[in-house]
């Protein structure tokens, strides 16, 4: 059986977080610098194989200082974990799941998430183009990001859930 490959189109997809911070308001960051291949044998996507890579260092909260923080050992760690990768084990384009390994600081774990296919377009110079919408959601401590701080009102600094939201697409290669 053939596959179809396909790689990120990085102008027209983003991957953005956000964490509860002193437990009223979610803070939102993405990670400018992602990448991203994928093998399949339809243009459905079924069991199709994901490899994606974020940078650490491309971080960003609108938030100089905070951004600083986040690239530190009390995080990401990103002088010594400069990549976060995540390795599809299913696609399951009926039930809309995604499934596989994310690593984060050397730590690899299984996470799942929701994936949902937008079809297939051409663009005006004739490239095929895939749409995909993901949302989930981890928590940060599985991977050693365990950074906080108690509030004097109670409650924490951070939540431990993180929740991911991606609009990701691909560009068709030429066989």
């Amino acid at each position: 059986m053939s596959t179809t490959k396909w790689t990120l189109d990085p102008t027209h997809s983003e991957l953005h977080f956000k964490v509860k911070h002193l437990m009223i308001t979610n803070v939102t960051g993405n990670f400018s610098v992602i990448s991203a291949n994928v093998e399949s044998s339809d243009d459905k996507f079924s069991n199709a194989k994901v490899s994606f890579i974020a940078d650490p260092k491309s971080i960003s909260t609108n938030n100089e200082q905070r951004d600083g923080h986040l690239r530190t050992a009390d995080f990401f760690e990103t002088e010594k974990y400069p990549e976060i990768k995540f390795e599809s084990t299913t696609y399951n384009a009926a039930t809309g799941k995604i499934s596989g390994n994310l690593t984060i600081k050397g730590i690899t774990k299984p996470v799942s998430l929701d994936a949902e296919f937008h079809g297939t377009s051409k663009d005006p110079w004739g490239n095929e183009k895939a749409g995909f919408s993901l949302n989930g959601k981890i928590n940060r401590k599985d991977w050693g990001l365990n950074y906080n701080a108690a509030l004097e009102t109670g409650g924490v600094l951070l939540s431990d859930e993180v929740k991911i939201i991606a609009e990701i697409q691909f560009a068709k290669q030429a066989a």
